[in-house]
C-alpha cells in the first residue's frame, strides 16, 4: 500500500525543521559513516540507497565523499532540504553522485542486484506491508551485499518528557488515533526475516553521544508538531494539551528554562548473505 496522504503532509510540513528536532548532528553522522564504511569494506565504486532518505542527515557524508548514493522519499520538501544542503556545502550544483527520487520509500523502482549496500534508519516501523519491502530489499542488494538495518535511540531525558506527554493525553482518549498495533514491526522480527532467508547478522552499537535540549525547545518542538505522534492528536484538542503540558514542566522542572540532558544512541544490524543469491 503507498504512503498515506497525512504522512506526506506530516513529512511536508516539518521539512524545515526536521534536523533541528531530532539529534543527531553533522559531526556524529561523520563518525558513524566511518563506522559503516569500515564495516562493508567500501571501495571507490561502492554503492549505496537509503529508502526514506528524508533530509539526508545519513546520507550526506557518503555524498561529500564521493560515493554513489541514491535516496527515495515520499516527501519532495524533505528532498529538497536535502538539496539544499548539498548546494550550500558545494556552492554549485548537484553532485552528479547523488540521485534523488521522489517516491515511496517502500516500492523500491531498481533492477535487480543493484546497489552494494542498503541502510534504512528507523523506518521499516511505517511500512504497511513490511515482509514485501524488505524481500524487495533483497531484490536489488547485490549478491555480496550488505543491508543495514539502523535506528537512532531516543534518549532517555526525552523519553521522559515524551511520557509526561502520553500522560495528559491519556485525559483525551477520544481525540487520539494510535497506532495500528498489527502494523508496527520490531528488530528481533526483521532480525528473524533475515535469519530465515540465509543471512549472517551482526549487531552492532555504534556510538553514544549526550544531547540536550531545555524544556522551552522541547515545547516548541511538540507545538510545531515535529513528532509524528503530535500529529495524531485531534486538532481542536492539540493546544490544550500542549498547555496542560507546559503548566505541568513548570512545576515539574521549575522552569522552563532546565535542560534535558541525556545519551542518544546509534545501533545497527548488518546482513550478509552465507552465500551467493542466486
Amino acid at each position: 500500500m503507498p504512503e498515506s496522504k497525512s504522512r506526506i503532509n506530516y513529512y511536508d510540513r516539518i521539512a524545515s525543521i526536521y534536523d533541528q528536532t531530532r539529534w543527531i548532528t553533522d559531526s556524529v553522522a561523520e563518525e558513524i559513516a566511518d563506522f559503516i564504511l569500515e564495516l562493508v569494506r567500501a571501495t571507490a565504486s561502492t554503492s549505496f540507497l537509503e529508502p526514506a532518505v528524508g533530509t539526508g542527515l545519513n546520507m550526506m557524508p557518503f555524498v561529500k565523499r564521493g560515493y554513489a548514493v541514491t535516496g527515495i522519499d515520499i516527501s519532495a520538501e524533505m528532498l529538497d532540504q536535502f538539496r539544499q544542503k548539498i548546494k550550500g556545502t558545494s556552492g554549485q550544483a548537484m553532485p552528479e553522485n547523488l540521485t534523488l527520487i521522489q517516491g515511496d520509500a517502500s516500492q523500491l523502482p531498481f533492477p535487480d542486484n543493484h546497489f552494494d549496500v542498503i541502510l534504512t534508519v528507523h523506518m521499516i516501523h511505517a511500512v504497511t506491508h513490511w515482509q514485501r519491502f524488505l524481500d524487495d530489499i533483497e531484490r536489488v542488494l547485490k549478491p555480496q551485499g550488505v543491508y543495514i538495518n539502523a535506528q537512532w535511540l531516543l534518549p532517555p531525558a526525552r523519553r521522559k518528557f515524551q511520557d509526561h506527554f502520553y500522560t495528559i493525553l491519556a485525559n483525551y482518549p477520544e481525540a487520539y488515533t494510535p497506532y495500528p498495533a498489527d502494523k508496527l514491526v520490531d528488530a528481533i522480527a526483521i532480525d528473524d526475516y533475515f535469519r530465515s532467508k540465509g543471512y549472517h547478522s551482526d549487531y552492532r552499537l555504534v556510538k553514544k553521544w549526550p544531547v540536550g535540549n531545555t524544556v522551552q525547545e522541547m515545547l516548541a518542538f511538540y507545538r510545531a508538531r515535529a513528532y509524528g505522534f503530535c500529529w495524531r492528536v485531534e486538532n481542536n484538542v492539540f493546544p490544550k494539551i500542549m498547555n496542560e503540558l507546559e503548566s505541568f514542566c513548570i512545576e515539574h522542572y521549575g522552569s522552563l528554562d532546565a535542560e534535558l540532558s541525556s545519551n542518544a544512541t546509534f545501533e545497527l544490524w548488518a546482513y550478509t548473505a552465507n552465500s551467493c543469491k542466486q
